[in-house]
C-alpha cells in the first residue's frame, strides 16, 4: 500500500500538466491586470500614463460605490444559491430514482444549463417585459415593471440565474446521490422509516461532500455575476455587480487603471470567499466514507 508521501507526490505529478496549462492561461492575464493596476492610464490619453503605485486601490476601496455593489454581488449569491440548492436536490432525486426515460428527462432538465448566458439572459428580459413578458400574466401581477425599482430588477436577475444554473447544481448532486449507499437506505425503510426520514437521516448525511462542492463552485460563479446584469438592468437601479464594474470602468471609462484594481480586488475577494467557505465547510470536503 501506497505511502500518503507517496499519493501525494502521484497526485502532484498527475495535476501538473493540467495546473502548468491553467497558470499560462490564466496567469498571464492576472499578471498584467496587476501591472496595468499600478498605473493611471486612460485609452483616451495614452500620453498622460504613469506609475501611481497603489493609489488606484485607494480610490477605488474609498468610493462608496465599491462597498454598494460588494453587498449586490453578495446579495445576489444569498438570494441565488440556496434556492439553487434546494431545486437541484429536488431534481437530482427526480432524476436518481427516474424507472424509464431517464436519458430523456435528464436532457430536459439539463437543457437550461446548455444555452449561452446573455441568449438566457435576453429570452428572460422579454419575459419579464410589460408588452412582450408572460412572467406578470402567469404570477397576476397586472402591469409590474420589474426593471423600473431596485427590489424586482435584482429578483428579476436572480430568477434568471437560478433557472440558468439550477441544473448545474442538480448534476453535481447527482453524482453525489449515486454515491449513498443503497444498503443505508434499505436498512432505514425496514425500519420503518418514511421517505423524508430518510432524505434528512441517510441521505442528506452521506453528501455532505457533494452539497459541499456544489455551494463551493455556485458562491464563487455567482460572485462573478456579469451577464444577466448587462442585458437585464445594465447595472441600474443598484443592480450592477463588481465584474459589472469592472466592465464598466475598463469599457466604459476607457480607465485601464482603475478597471485594472478592479478586476484584482474582484479576483481577491473570490480568493477570500473561497478560503471562507473552505474554512466553513472543511469537515464536510474532508469527510471521506468512514465519516458518513
Amino acid at each position: 500500500m501506497a505511502a500518503p508521501k507517496d499519493d501525494r507526490r502521484l497526485a502532484l505529478w498527475l495535476t501538473a500538466p493540467a495546473l502548468g496549462a491553467m497558470l499560462l492561461v490564466a496567469g498571464y492575464p492576472i499578471l498584467h491586470a496587476v501591472r496595468l493596476s499600478l498605473y493611471r492610464h486612460r485609452l483616451t490619453d495614452p500620453g498622460a500614463r504613469a506609475f501611481v503605485g497603489l493609489e488606484n486601490y485607494a480610490v477605488v476601496l474609498a468610493d462608496p460605490l465599491w462597498w454598494t455593489d460588494v453587498g449586490t454581488t453578495l446579495l445576489l449569491v444569498a438570494l441565488t444559491v440556496p434556492v439553487e440548492l434546494a431545486l437541484g436536490l429536488a431534481l437530482a432525486l427526480v432524476l436518481h430514482r427516474a424507472a424509464s426515460g431517464r436519458r430523456w428527462v435528464r436532457a430536459a432538465v439539463i437543457l437550461p444549463y446548455g444555452v449561452v448566458t446573455v441568449v438566457s439572459a435576453f429570452a428572460w428580459k422579454h419575459a419579464f417585459a410589460l408588452d412582450t413578458g408572460f412572467v406578470n400574466g402567469w404570477l397576476g401581477l397586472g402591469e409590474l415593471a420589474w426593471f423600473a425599482r431596485p427590489g424586482t430588477a435584482l429578483a428579476a436577475i436572480a430568477l434568471a440565474e437560478i433557472w440558468k444554473t439550477t441544473p448545474f447544481v442538480a448534476l453535481l448532486l447527482l453524482a453525489g446521490l449515486s454515491t449513498v449507499p443503497e444498503e443505508l437506505q434499505e436498512a432505514a425503510r425496514i425500519d420503518g422509516a418514511s421517505a423524508w426520514q430518510r432524505l434528512v437521516s441517510v441521505t442528506l448525511p452521506a453528501m455532505r461532500t457533494p452539497i459541499a462542492v456544489a455551494v463551493l463552485f455556485r458562491a464563487l460563479d455567482a460572485f462573478r455575476v456579469f451577464d444577466s446584469v448587462f442585458v437585464l438592468t445594465g447595472g441600474a437601479h443598484r443592480t450592477e455587480s463588481v465584474s459589472f464594474l469592472a466592465y464598466r470602468q475598463t469599457i466604459g471609462r476607457t480607465a485601464l487603471g482603475l478597471g485594472s484594481a478592479v478586476s484584482v480586488l474582484l479576483f481577491l475577494s473570490v480568493l477570500l470567499l473561497a478560503a471562507a467557505l473552505v474554512k466553513a465547510l472543511r469537515p464536510e470536503l474532508g469527510a471521506g466514507p468512514e465519516a458518513r
